[in-house]
């Protein structure tokens, strides 16, 4: 168990620190900032290498609401769900704390400008109201956890999980980051919020309780549908 949860920190914090990461260094970079298609390549690609490379230890949710989508499709042990969301908040702290080091190191750097913390109304990067995050964030995760339970189940083919996995992250970013800044995962929300403090801090709520309600919403959904028959557990 505990090489599981090492291996769950390290994953949450490479996917803070390059997600979190591209969009704080790298998104407007003078003549070759990589953009929104840039940064939604990121996130995707940090998820696709850490599940290759820490997947076979620990089943690679790196996202408290992949652990309890998983719990309550019936794909994972509900008395270990909550040391794998503490371990995914310690790295996703760490991660956001080794950014802040770099980030910091350039000239003019702002920490209250978000560290790409995500937010709703006037901390939307496109204005978008509370309602309309609270919507997106649940579908996008709802979808996100129906993508990795079709993923890793008996029936798909073997070895691919994680380039599908990384590919629907990408295109949930493309989608969502003018309206959240895209969460679908609260430790990725809770490691920037708790440095930057202050409205992210406020906000954070809302990217526990939208994630959260789109994992049970998908988690459920398949075991209604009788999937996890056809199933077997991805870690």
């Amino acid at each position: 168990m505990l090489r599981k949860l090492l291996a769950e920190g390290v994953g949450t914090m490479w996917l803070v620190l390059g997600g979190c990461g591209s969009a704080v260094l790298a998104l407007g970079f003078p003549d070759v900032g990589i953009g929104l298609l840039g940064v939604s390549l990121a996130f995707g690609l940090s998820v696709l290498t850490a599940a290759y490379a820490l997947g076979p230890i620990s089943g690679a949710h790196f996202n408290p609401a992949v652990t309890v989508g998983l719990t309550v499709a019936g794909r994972f042990p509900a008395r270990q769900a909550p040391l794998y969301v503490l371990a995914q908040l310690l790295g996703a702290v760490a991660g956001a704390a080794l950014l802040y080091l770099i980030a910091s190191g350039k000239v003019g750097f702002e920490l209250a400008n978000g560290l790409a913390s995500n937010g709703y109304a006037e901390r939307s990067p496109g204005g978008y109201s509370m309602l309309a995050a609270l919507v997106c964030e649940t579908a996008m995760t709802a979808m996100f956890l129906l993508i990795i339970l079709g993923a890793t189940s008996a029936r798909a083919p073997a070895g691919f999980a994680p380039i599908a996995i990384g590919l629907a992250l990408t295109l949930i970013h493309l989608v969502s980051i003018p309206v959240t800044n895209t969460s679908v995962n609260p430790a990725r929300s809770t490691g920037p919020a708790l440095l930057v403090g202050g409205w992210a801090l406020s906000q954070l709520w809302l990217f526990w309780l939208a994630p959260s309600l789109g994992a049970v919403l998908a988690g459920g959904l398949w075991r209604y549908l009788g999937a996890e028959n056809r199933s077997a557990d991805p870690a």
